[in-house]
């Protein structure tokens, strides 16, 4: 069972007298993202939900007014205030340890929440105790369909995502399998990994399994959930419950803090799921070594991307670039000892 910390004392909450106690609290972890996070609230709250439900947001010391805004434009929402960017999980754990409700909906600030959302996934719960998680099909904001479930990754599948490697073709079918080989948007199944944007499970769930382990500052933190929580039920990808999620809002903004903490958390996800020292090894030495190769063909593809005119693609790839050079200069001691 992961270890779980508990909330610093330099947290303030901020909590609105309510007697009645809620069956789903809505817990969200926001950083930045002020514009995104009101939309996500007012896609909550102005439309029927159906139940009987709280919003709890642990902030992380957002920079942009987003607590503020909560605060004057969202009285009644339960409002835990960090000093600085505690992570996902850690956040994550804050919020639903002030929630009240007997079921939790984990939800990412950048996400759009149609109406009767929350009872339609009260009622599965509560009509299928054998499973112990449910996640919704995401949709993005072009209408697209996303990746709403996967696969649990295998060393091989990330190793394909190596360019020292990917000229092989070793590694190709297990990555394709790992990102979207088996996902179905129309068919409701058991899967085994639900994206972290929005879960819905039980109190008693989440604390069996648990919690969110915060060694994940973030990204993988969602894996480690499912994995955890499979050990006590099914997941279940439900196709007919949508969620509108503009997808990554925080970690490009903030690449520099996230591309990092994505490839420590493998790591850390790895040596949880069993993986050999020999193989950890190896495979922190690849992306070590492949990181300089990757910035000097980022480089190359956003200047040929600009000359041709495709500069939002140009600036996708230089955001790249400024996310492996914050790993390589800032965080590769940390990536070597997770």
């Amino acid at each position: 069972m992961s270890q779980v910390r508990t909330a610093p004392i330099e947290a303030r909450v901020t909590r609105p007298a309510k007697p009645d106690v809620p069956d789903v609290s809505v817990c969200v972890a926001n950083w930045n993202c002020v514009e995104l996070l009101r939309r996500c609230l007012q896609s909550l709250f102005d439309q029927a939900q159906g139940v009987k439900f709280e919003v709890v947001i642990a902030d992380n010391g957002s920079t942009d007014g987003a607590a503020e805004m909560v605060a004057s434009e969202f009285p009644n929402v339960v409002l835990i205030r960090n000093s600085d960017n505690r992570g996902f999980a850690r956040a994550s754990n804050q919020a639903a340890a002030a929630a009240r409700g007997r079921y939790f909906f984990f939800l990412n600030n950048d996400t759009l929440v149609p109406a009767n959302t929350l009872r339609k996934f009260l009622d599965l719960a509560e009509a299928r105790p054998d499973v112990g998680m449910f996640g919704p099909r995401l949709r993005g904001a072009d209408g697209a369909f996303q990746i709403s479930y996967r696969q649990r990754p295998t060393l091989a599948a990330l190793l394909h995502r190596v360019n020292l490697l990917r000229w092989t073709g070793l590694f190709r079918k297990a990555y394709y399998e790992y990102r979207r080989a088996t996902f179905d948007p129309t068919q409701e199944r058991s899967v085994e990994v639900l994206m972290g944007a929005a879960v819905f499970l039980s109190r008693e769930v989440f604390e069996a399994s648990g919690r969110w382990d915060e060694g994940y500052n973030f990204g993988v933190e969602d894996i480690d959930l499912s994995t955890q929580v499979s050990r006590r039920g099914s997941l279940m990808f439900v196709a007919h419950v949508e969620i509108v999620h503009y997808g990554r809002a925080a970690g490009r903004s903030n690449v520099h803090f996230a591309a990092p903490n994505v490839a420590i958390g493998y790591v850390h996800y790895f040596r949880k799921a069993g993986t050999g020292r020999a193989a950890l090894f190896a495979y922190k030495a690849l992306v070590t070594l492949d990181a300089p190769l990757q910035i000097g063909q980022k480089l190359l593809e956003a200047g040929w991307r600009s000359a041709t005119g495709r500069r939002v693609k140009a600036r996708k790839s230089l955001l790249a670039v400024r996310g492996l050079w914050a790993f390589l200069r800032h965080e590769l001691v940390r990536f070597w000892k997770a």
